[in-house]
Formats: structure tokens, sequence, C-alpha cells
């Protein structure tokens, strides 16, 4: 009976130890995995301080996440995430076709540049679709150990609470972003590519900072006098222009 209890509590140590072994490993290559990868694709500086994922629910966060200004902007971050909260099917991460269930991003922070009918966030943006041409500056493909390619379906996306900072006539302004909701991001399609995962989310962060500087252009109409008016409405103008036309959230 004692030998039984012996090897019983051996038993248990052995997995305790194999599940934060394998909880250290997946952090350890979702942390490696955007700092190769996610530089290539945006072209600026990209850094994720750490992440942790639970082997068992597939809960995990990542902190400390920033993506730098492209070039021929300052030297600050374009974004600060803090912390992103993910939710996996654990299994799919073993496959080349990984389910998230929801990805949350709670109160990030943008800092908008601009420059006549230039932008930071523009800039990024065109590094990105760039990146996916396939010409000499395609990044490449995350693919696994057998070398296909890995794609992922995201059931739900959120971003709540948001701030973008805008620099208006030197007025360094900050403010609230609308929130995002994006949903089913590759599902019908069995999966989308993680640069095409990127674009997708990045076009509603650009639709909620156009959203957040088109309001302020109106408040400031209505306090600020005529011409912080006009200048809060040429840098409205200017980003629209960028992208087409007023791009509106996904509900």
């Amino acid at each position: 009976m004692k030998k039984l209890l012996y090897i019983g509590g051996g038993l248990l140590v052995l997995a305790l130890v194999g599940f934060f072994a394998l909880e250290f490993f997946l952090g350890h290559i979702v942390t490696a995995g955007v700092n190769s990868f996610a530089p290539k694709l945006t072209q600026t500086k990209v850094v994720l301080d750490r992440s942790t994922i639970s082997p068992l629910t597939g809960s995990g966060t990542l902190s400390g996440l920033v993506v730098g200004n492209p070039k021929g902007w300052s030297d600050g971050n374009l974004c600060s995430l803090g912390k992103v909260h993910v939710n996996i099917a654990p299994f799919s991460l073993l496959g080349d076709h990984i389910v998230v269930n929801e990805i949350a991003l709670e109160a990030p922070e943008f800092n908008y540049e601009t420059k006549l009918i230039a932008s930071n966030v523009a800039d990024l943006l065109k590094n990105i679709e760039a990146t996916m041409g396939g010409g000499k500056d395609a990044a490449p493909q995350a693919t696994t150990k057998s070398g296909k390619p890995i794609k992922f379906a995201v059931k739900k996306f959120r971003l709540t609470n948001g701030k973008v900072r805008l620099g208006l006539a030197g007025t360094g302004m900050t403010l609230p972003m609308p929130d995002i909701v994006l949903t089913d991001l590759g599902t019908k399609e069995g999966g989308i590519t993680p640069d095409q995962l990127v674009l997708a989310v990045m076009k509603s962060v650009t639709s909620s900072i156009v959203s957040a500087t088109a309001k302020a252009a109106g408040d400031i109409g209505k306090t600020g006098g005529a011409a912080a008016a006009e200048g809060a409405k040429k840098a409205v103008e200017g980003l629209k222009g960028l992208f087409g036309g007023d791009k509106k959230k996904t509900p």
C-alpha cells in the first residue's frame, strides 16, 4: 500500500512538472514567433515581452506588446497594447489550423502622427500590404515542421477602452476610440494566414481612429474656435483620403 502511495505521488509530481514545462514551452513559442514574424510583416519594431498559454484551457495572456513607428516618423511607438488576453482551442495548437475563440485588447494606446496627407498608421498598413504582395519585401509565411502554412480562425476579436493620442496643432489631445468587435475572421475560409489576420484587424483599428478624430473635429468646432476646427478637419480628411473614403468599423 505504501509503495502504491509513493508511485502515485511520483506520478502526480511528474504530471505537474510536465504541465508547467508545457505551459512554459507554449509561452516561449508564442513569444518567439511574434518577435520573429511580426517585424518582418510590419517592417517596424515589434516586441512582445512575454506570454503564457495554459495547455489545458487554451487561455493565456500576451504582455508588453509594442509596435514601433514606420520609417519617416518619430522614434516613439505607434501603439502599446499592454496585455492581450486570448482563448485558444487547446488541441488546435498542435496542428496547422489554430482556432482562437477570442482575442481581447483592453485599453490599448495608439499614437497617431500626421503630416500633410500622410500618417504613421497609413504607412503601417502600406507596409503590411507590401509584404503580402509576394515581391522582394514579402514576409516569410509561418509554417509547421512539415511545411504546411499555419492558418488562424478567430471567432471573436474585441478592442475596448482604447485611446488615441492626436498631435493636433501642438495640443497633443488624447481621444477615446470607439470599441471594435469583429467576428468569424477566417472561419468560413477554413483559416486565414497571420498577415491576412493582422491586416483585417488593423483596417478596423484605422477606422476607429478615424471615428475618434472625426468626433474630435466636431467637438473642437463647437468649443475651440474656427482655426482649431479647421486643423482637425484637415487631419480627418487627410486620413480618410489615404483609405479611399470614410471607413466604417465592423459592428
